[in-house]
């Protein structure tokens, strides 16, 4: 029973080599010592790709940054867009100054010169931008029980920035029940987007704002203070609103129904009065207006 066991270990063994070696045939060996390569703006880069198992290879390097996808380096040799900046070697590409435009994902791609056997490794690039001064958006005065939105952003910041933010001075937690000096605040917020959302606002939530951008690299940037105000919502307001509204449709109906019992809207009860040379005897608004009989009404 040992050895009936012990035989159809080998033969999985075998069986899994096997399958191991078709899988990996024709496809030569491509790595990189450095999968991610963080460099400050306008200083040199290297990217490394080195490879094995290639009678002939013909390196090619491919550039990624979200919609935007450009060939760095075809056939050995440095495409024209990027001569004057990039140098090409055995061991990778070499960047003589980078830009904040240049971080991306870079692919370098090998193969023999027959397509047999091919390979490819990633190399990201992260060119690193201390971030600006973020500009925010705070409304001045917020309704309590309405919802409430601050925005905080900065575009310079590479990789991008995280968003914290200040009321009173104070750092804001992202959970407030957290802290005791925001346990009656209703609020999300997001670090990755800036975004500061009260939902209900609430009366302690008035106070002095201010947002801070950092990425890790440089110093953190902040922003202008912004006060807001949280008031209530002006029910006396909108009720005086109402009614002088209805007032007034009231006198436009009672108006109405009275020029038609005096007969102004009656082309032939109208023949015998007096009127402007300017207005004719049918339905006219200025008529009515301004009808000696109707003025009164107004």
């Amino acid at each position: 029973m040992g050895t009936k066991a012990k035989v159809g270990r080998k033969q999985l063994l075998l069986f899994t080599s096997v399958i191991l070696c078709s899988l990996t045939l024709g496809r030569g060996a491509v790595y990189t010592s450095e999968p991610e390569v963080r460099v400050a703006e306008n200083k040199p880069a290297k990217l490394s790709c080195s490879y094995s198992g290639f009678s002939s290879p013909r390196v090619e390097w491919k550039f990624t940054h979200g919609d935007i996808t450009s060939l760095v380096c075809y056939n050995n040799k440095i495409t024209a867009s990027y001569e004057n900046r990039v140098t090409f070697s055995a061991s990778g590409i070499t960047f003589h100054s980078v830009t904040r435009k240049d971080t991306g994902t870079y692919t370098c791609m090998v193969s023999d010169e027959g397509g047999n056997t091919y390979g490819e490794v990633t190399v990201n690039l992260i060119v690193l931008v201390p971030p600006s001064k973020p500009t925010i958006s705070v409304p001045s005065s917020a309704t309590i029980g309405n919802r409430a939105v601050l925005t905080c952003s900065e575009k310079d910041g590479s990789p991008p920035s995280e968003y914290f933010w200040f009321k009173d001075g104070v750092l804001m937690p992202t959970e407030p029940k957290s802290n005791r000096a925001f346990i009656n605040s209703s609020y999300s917020l997001n670090p990755k987007t800036g975004e500061l959302i009260f939902d209900p606002v609430s009366a302690s939530d008035a106070g002095d704002y201010t947002c801070e951008a950092q990425n890790g690299y440089g110093s953190p940037m902040r922003s202008d203070t912004v006060h807001m105000e949280a008031a209530e919502l002006n029910v006396g307001g909108i009720v005086a609103a109402v009614l002088v509204t209805l007032i007034l449709l009231g006198v436009l109906i009672f108006g109405i129904w009275f020029a038609y019992s005096r007969g102004y809207f009656d082309s032939k009860g109208n023949s015998d009065r007096p009127h402007h040379s300017w207005c004719d005897p049918g339905p006219c608004i200025a008529c009515l207006l301004f009808s000696q009989d109707a003025l009164f009404v107004f």
